[in-house]
């Protein structure tokens, strides 16, 4: 995936790491309403389960992943929300 999230701040931070799936995503579409179209919200989490589904659920809601770094056990999406 494309580095164009590490030039780029993300506007907002979910630390989602006491979380397990479906609440990672939850959690997640709630930080997403609190960032303007087209900003960059990253989100940590550590559930191997939310990780594999989490980039998924984000696509279909019609945002998109810029960039995933995993830094030991924690994994951390660089999410691009939908303009509209």
């Amino acid at each position: 995936m494309p580095d164009e999230a590490q030039a780029e701040a993300p506007v907002r931070c979910a630390d989602l790491t006491g979380d397990v799936c479906p609440m990672t995503f939850v959690k997640a579409k709630l930080h997403l309403e609190q960032v303007g179209p087209g900003q960059l919200l990253e989100i940590i989490i550590k559930d191997l389960e939310a990780a594999r589904d989490l980039p998924r659920s984000i696509k279909d809601e019609g945002h998109r992943i810029e960039a995933v770094r995993q830094d030991g056990g924690l994994y951390h999406f660089f999410v691009r929300k939908s303009p509209t």
